[in-house]
């Protein structure tokens, strides 16, 4: 039946079949393209993940339906992942930008994680927060939001034109005295045997530079490229810090915290 199923699809694709026969298959339910099939079917659970969560910036690991919905956007989201056909990608990607115009966020300039915060952050402000309330702990689907806030506020020089456009609408702007920048400057002022001089300092900068970017903290794996030039190992430099908080300088404490580093306190 497979074998038949198969060679009826080949008959179809090539036009050599007739509308009556062609109608009869359709009206046991034929599916004459498999892949826009599978497509079809994890578009819905793209559609049930946006009426929960108001965005397609799912996380890799998020599931719904029984479907591996983070798992699948990230892969339609990469070059050629809709299709090496233009006209089905084309179609495909209408498909998803009319539940959410901003599904692929790359295009954008920004990561899926930046805009799942963004979209969080706006839904809080609906539903009524304040601004001025939304602090480190405060949290929207399992997410810190108000981590996020503070981290686009201090970094506001670093977001592009069209992030700060965004946030802007919702009433954010720049932090006037960020708290990590003076802290930064205090540590590389009095290098010494506990305060960690330049290299804590690069470290610093990296882990500043990720937070930005990506709106949490770095696995071990992660390495960021700074403004300079080098290249920082930010997730084992994070995690060597936190083997030896108990000889760090106060200073380094202090800038800690300002990027909501839990163990600093």
């Amino acid at each position: 039946l497979g074998r038949w199923l198969s060679d009826q699809r080949r008959t179809y694709r090539a036009g050599a079949m007739t509308g009556e026969r062609a109608a009869e298959l359709e009206e046991l339910g034929i599916v004459w393209d498999t892949a826009d099939a599978g497509f079809e079917t994890n578009l819905g659970a793209a559609r049930a993940y946006h009426q929960l969560h108001g965005t397609l910036a799912a996380p890799r690991g998020a599931t719904i339906l029984d479907i591996a919905i983070g798992q699948w956007l990230t892969n339609i989201r990469r070059p050629g992942g809709l299709g090496k056909d233009p006209v089905r990608a084309a179609r495909r990607a209408a498909q998803l930008a009319a539940i959410d115009p901003d599904w692929n966020p790359a295009m954008l300039g920004w990561t899926v994680d930046w805009q799942r915060h963004y979209t969080y952050l706006a839904q809080l402000l609906a539903e009524g927060a304040r601004l001025a309330a939304i602090v480190p702990g405060v949290t929207q689907h399992g997410e810190d939001i108000g981590r996020w806030f503070a981290s686009q506020r201090r970094n506001w020089d670093r977001l592009n034109e069209e992030q700060r456009r965004r946030l802007a609408t919702l009433g954010v702007g720049p932090q006037k005295a960020p708290r990590a920048r003076r802290a930064v400057a205090k540590t590389a002022a009095a290098p010494g045997p506990r305060t960690g001089g330049t290299a804590f300092h690069k470290g610093l900068e990296a882990l500043q530079q990720y937070m930005t970017r990506e709106g949490g903290m770095p696995g071990r794996a992660v390495v960021e490229r700074l403004p300079d030039g080098d290249i920082h190992r930010v997730g084992v430099w994070l995690a060597n810090q936190k083997q030896r908080r108990d000889r760090l300088h106060p200073d380094q404490l202090t800038a800690l915290r300002a990027l909501g580093i839990d163990w600093a306190q």
